[in-house]
C-alpha cells in the first residue's frame, strides 16, 4: 500500500471500499491468497545476522589491525609469549564488544511478540478465525472485548473504546467509532467494531515502528574517541618506527632484521591503547552499578557515557513531569447546591471497583472533602463508548434519583434545564487544558437538571519544577513533548518552569523553510504522535545537538534507540525498555538528574585515563629512539615492555571507581585539545626521562641490563604519580583520589620496588638506586602540576 494509515482517516467508508477492492461482506479466499503473495505476510520481518560473522568483524579495525601486526612481529622474533599476550587482549576486546551490542535484535523480538495471533476475518461472507499473519489490505474483521487490533483499520460499524498504552504510553482508554481509525497492537476495552483493514505488517503503525527500529542508530561517541585515539597513537607509531627504523639501520646502531623488528615490536606495543575497549566498559559498569542503586537500570553501557553529553532533553509529558493519573481540579456547582453535593451525586454514577481513572479521581477528592454517600446506589451502569457517560440509580432520602456523569455536550442533551453560563464555562476550562465532565440528577422517569461541572488534570508531580531547574543548572535544555493540545501543553510548561514558547506539531509541519528552528526553539510542542518525536531527535542532532529522550510507548522505540540517550519511564512497554539505553524504576525526574551527574562523573575518568595513555605514549615512543641513540641499545626490553602496559593501562582501571567531581555544563569529547594537552605534558615528562637515564650513568654507572631495569622502574613510578597529577583538572591536591586508585597505585609501586631489589623477571638494581628512581619520579611529576593546570586552562580542559 502506497498510503500511509493515517492518510485513510478523512476518506469516506465507500471511497475506501472502492481504493481497496473490497466490500462490506469481505473477501473471497482467492482474492485473500493473491493480496498475500502482493502485500506479504502480516508479520515484523527481522534480517537474520551470521553471529559468527558478527563476531569476526571486531578484529578489523585500526585497533585491531596495529595488535595484529604486533603478534605477527612478536611470532616473527620468536617472542611467542609476548604475542600470546597481545592476542588474549584483542579476543577479550573482541568478546566485550559483540556482547554490548544486542539490542536491535531484543526490540525487534518484543515488537514480533505483541503481534495479535488470532483474527475474526470474514472470508467468502462467513466469519472465521485466521492467523493474523495471514490478513491482508481488504479484509473485513470484528474485534470486540478482549481482542488486540491484528492491522491498522477503519470502523465501519460499532463502536470501541481501545487501550493505545502499548504504543502511545498514554493509560486513559480511547473511544474510536464509526469512521475512526484502529491501531494494530491495540487492546479492545469495551464495544464490538466491524472493520476494514487497510494496512498489514510493515506499512502499519506498529510495523513501520519496526522498520524504523532497524535503521535507527546514533553516531557512537564512544566508539568515534576509541577511534579517534588509536588513529593519533597508531600515527604518531608508525611514524616514529619508520623514521627510527631507517636511522638505526643507516648508523648501523642495529643490522640485523630481528633486532630492526624486536624494536618495532616494542613501539607497536607502547603505542596502542590495548586497555582502552575493556576501561570504557569497566567505567561504564561502575556507573550503572551506581545508577541502579539510584533507581535507574543501564541496559546500553555506553549509554553511561553518552549521558555526560547530552545539551537537550527531550521529556515526555506524562508520568515523567506529571503523576501521571487523573485528579479533580476544580468543582463548579449550579443552583443551590454546593461542590460537595456535586461530588456526592458524582459518586452514585461511579464505581471504585472497575479502576476507572475518572472513578478513581472523583473518590478521591471525595475522601478530601469528606464527602460519603448519605444514600444507596441501587445500580450503575459502566461507561459506555457509543453512549459517552455513565449512569447510576440511588435511593436518597426516600427518593429514587438518576444520576448521570459524561460529556458535557452530551449530557447537556439529556438535561431538561441547563444554566446559560455552561457553555462558556466548559470552553474556558478546556482552554486551561482540563477534562471536564457534567453531572445532572433527576427523579426517576421524570427530567433531569445539571447539578454541576468537574475539571479534571493530570497535575505535574511536587518535584518537577526544581528538578527542571536543576536540569537547567546543568546547562540542559528540557523540551516537553506531548500528544496533548496546546492549551495541555502551554499550561503544564510554564507551571514546572520549562518555558514558554511553544509550538503545535501541525504548526511547524506548515511552515517547512523555518520547521528545523521552530523544533530547535521551542520549549514544548503539543499535538505529536510518538512516531513524530523520531524526526524531531534527528532535527535537534543535525543542529549539532546531543540529545537525550524520554518515551514509553512501542511507537517511542525509534527515537529512543535514535537518541544518545534514550530513557524508558518506569511504566515503559517492553519493546521501550528494549530500545532504551536507561530505563527509570521509578516516576518523575529525579532519576534522569541523577544520571546525568553520574556520567560526568564517567566522563572525568575516562578523560583522566587517555590523557594518562596518549601522555605515555608520547614520553615512551619517543624515549625508545633518543634511548638508542644515546646508549646505543634499547632501553627496555619486549617483557620490559609488556610489564609497563600492565602498570599503566590495566593497573590504572581501578579510576573507574575514582572519585571525581561533575562538570556543570555537558562534557564534549574534544581530541584534538585533549592530544594537544597530553603532548605538552608528555614531552615534559620525556625530558625527566632523558635526564634519568643521564644520572643513571654518572651515579650508579649502570650496564645495560641494569640501565633497563632501572629505566623501567623510572617509567612505571612515573605512570603512577602521573595518573594522580592529571586525575584533577584544577591542583593535584583539590580532591582526594578514591580508595581503590590508592590500593591501586601502592600495590604497583611496591611490586615494582620488589621486582628492582629482588631481581625477579628484571635485571637487580641496588635498592639505593630503587629508592633514588622513586623519589626523583615523585618529585620530578608533582612539578609539573602547575604547567598541567596551565595548558588545561588553554585547551578548556578545566
Amino acid at each position: 500500500m502506497s498510503k500511509q494509515t493515517r492518510d485513510f482517516e478523512k476518506i469516506p467508508i465507500e471511497k475506501i471500499f472502492e481504493l481497496l477492492g473490497t466490500n462490506p461482506e469481505g473477501l473471497t479466499e482467492e482474492e485473500a491468497e493473491e493480496r498475500l503473495r502482493r502485500y506479504g505476510p502480516n508479520a515484523v520481518e527481522e534480517k537474520k545476522e551470521n553471529s559468527i560473522l558478527e563476531f569476526l568483524k571486531r578484529f578489523w579495525g585500526p585497533m585491531p589491525w596495529l595488535l595484529e601486526i604486533a603478534i605477527l612481529l612478536s611470532l616473527a622474533i620468536g617472542h611467542k609469549t609476548e604475542a600470546a599476550i597481545i592476542a588474549s587482549l584483542l579476543v577479550i576486546n573482541a568478546v566485550i564488544g559483540f556482547k554490548h551490542q544486542q539490542s536491535s535484535k531484543k526490540v525487534l523480538e518484543s515488537l514480533k511478540s505483541r503481534l495479535a495471533p488470532k483474527a475474526k476475518v470474514f472470508r467468502n461472507g462467513v466469519l472465521k478465525f485466521v492467523d493474523s499473519k495471514l490478513v491482508v489490505p481488504g479484509d473485513i474483521l470484528v474485534v470486540e472485548l478482549g481482542d488486540i487490533v491484528p492491522a491498522d483499520c477503519k470502523i465501519i460499524e460499532g463502536d470501541t473504546s481501545v487501550d493505545q498504552s502499548a504504543l502511545t504510553g498514554e493509560s486513559l482508554p480511547v473511544e474510536v467509532s464509526k469512521g475512526g481509525i484502529l491501531y494494530s497492537g491495540s487492546i479492545v476495552k469495551g464495544g464490538r467494531a466491524k472493520c476494514v483493514v487497510l494496512n498489514t505488517g510493515k506499512n502499519t503503525y506498529f510495523g513501520r515502528t519496526a522498520e524504523l527500529v532497524k535503521v535507527a542508530r546514533p553516531k557512537s561517541h564512544q566508539q568515534e574517541v576509541m577511534l579517534a585515539v588509536t588513529k593519533y597513537s597508531m600515527y604518531m607509531g608508525l611514524i616514529v618506527m619508520v623514521i627510527a627504523s631507517i636511522f638505526v639501520y643507516l648508523s648501523g646502531l642495529k643490522n640485523g632484521l630481528i633486532s630492526i623488528l624486536t624494536f618495532d615490536v616494542a613501539i607497536l606495543m607502547g603505542c596502542v591503547p590495548v586497555a582502552l575497549p575493556a576501561v570504557m566498559t569497566i567505567m561504564q559498569a561502575a556507573g550503572a552499578r551506581e545508577l541502579a542503586k539510584k533507581g535507574v537500570l543501564v541496559s546500553r553501557l555506553d549509554a553511561v557515557e553518552d549521558a555526560a553529553s547530552v545539551d537537550v532533553l527531550c521529556l515526555d509529558k506524562t508520568g515523567t513531569i506529571t503523576t501521571g493519573e487523573l485528579e479533580v481540579t476544580e468543582i463548579i456547582s449550579f443552583g443551590s447546591l454546593t461542590n460537595k453535593d456535586v461530588i456526592e451525586l458524582a459518586l452514585y454514577a461511579s464505581a471504585e471497583s472497575t479502576g476507572d481513572p475518572i472513578d478513581s479521581a472523583i473518590f478521591k477528592k471525595a475522601k478530601e472533602l469528606g464527602v460519603q454517600k448519605k444514600g444507596k446506589q441501587l445500580s450503575f451502569k459502566p461507561f459506555d463508548p457509543s453512549l459517552k457517560r455513565t449512569e447510576g440509580l440511588a435511593e436518597i432520602n426516600g427518593l429514587k434519583m438518576k444520576i448521570v456523569k459524561g460529556a458535557p455536550q452530551i449530557v447537556e442533551r439529556l438535561c431538561s434545564q441547563v444554566p446559560k453560563e455552561l457553555e462558556s464555562t466548559v470552553e474556558k476550562l478546556a482552554e486551561r487544558g482540563l477534562k471536564t465532565l457534567l453531572v445532572a440528577y433527576g427523579e426517576e422517569g421524570k427530567g433531569i437538571v445539571a447539578a454541576g461541572l468537574i475539571a479534571l488534570s493530570d497535575p505535574p508531580r511536587p518535584d518537577s519544577p526544581a528538578l527542571i531547574k536543576k536540569l537547567k543548572e546543568l546547562y540542559v535544555r528540557p523540551k516537553m513533548l506531548t500528544g496533548d493540545s496546546f492549551p495541555i501543553a502551554r499550561e503544564i510548561s510554564v507551571k514546572v518552569g520549562i518555558g514558554e514558547v511553544g509550538y503545535s506539531l501541525q504548526e511547524i509541519r506548515k511552515s517547512d523553510a523555518e520547521s528545523r528552528e521552530f523544533v530547535e526553539k521551542a520549549d514544548f510542542i503539543a499535538e505529536v504522535y510518538p512516531e513524530d518525536k523520531y524526526e524531531i531527535v534527528k532535527i535537534l542532532q543535525e543542529k549539532g545537538h546531543m540529545v537525550g529522550m524520554t518515551g514509553d510507548g512501542v511507537n517511542d522505540a525509534p527515537a529512543l534507540k535514535q537518541a544518545e540517550l534514550g530513557i524508558a519511564v518506569s511504566n515503559a512497554t517492553d519493546v521501550a525498555k528494549s530500545s532504551a539505553g536507561m530505563v527509570l524504576l521509578t516516576s518523575g525526574l529525579r532519576g534522569i538528574v541523577d544520571a546525568i551527574m553520574l556520567s560526568r562523573e564517567v566522563y572525568q575518568r575516562a578523560l583522566t585515563w587517555i590523557i594518562n595513555k596518549v601522555t605515555k605514549v608520547i614520553q615512551f615512543t619517543l624515549l625508545l629512539v633518543l634511548g638508542l641513540m644515546l646508549l646505543h641499545y634499547d632501553v627496555l626490553t619486549l617483557m620490559g615492555m609488556a610489564l609497563l602496559i600492565f602498570a599503566n593501562d590495566f593497573a590504572t582501571m581501578s579510576l573507574s571507581t575514582d572519585n571525581a567531581e561533575p562538570s556543570l555544563s555537558p562534557n564534549k569529547w574534544n581530541i584534538k585539545n585533549i592530544m594537544i594537552s597530553s603532548s605538552v605534558i608528555g614531552v615534559a615528562l620525556l625530558v625527566e626521562a632523558l635526564l634519568s637515564i643521564y644520572l643513571g650513568l654518572k651515579l650508579f654507572a649502570f650496564e645495560q641490563d641494569k640501565m633497563q631495569s632501572f629505566i623501567l622502574l623510572l617509567m612505571v613510578f612515573t605512570s603512577q604519580f602521573r595518573v594522580l597529577i592529571v586525575r584533577e583538572r584544577r591542583s593535584f591536591w583539590s580532591s582526594k583520589p578514591g580508595r581503590e586508585l590508592m590500593i591501586s597505585v601502592v600495590g604497583v609501586i611496591l611490586t615494582f620496588a620488589i621486582l628492582g631489589v629482588t631481581g625477579i623477571i628484571i635485571a637487580p638494581i641496588p635498592a639505593s638506586a630503587v629508592l633514588f628512581s622513586l623519589v626523583y619520579s615523585a618529585a620530578f611529576t608533582f612539578s609539573l602540576d602547575p604547567l598541567k593546570v596551565l595548558i588545561f586552562k588553554k585547551t578548556g580542559l578545566l
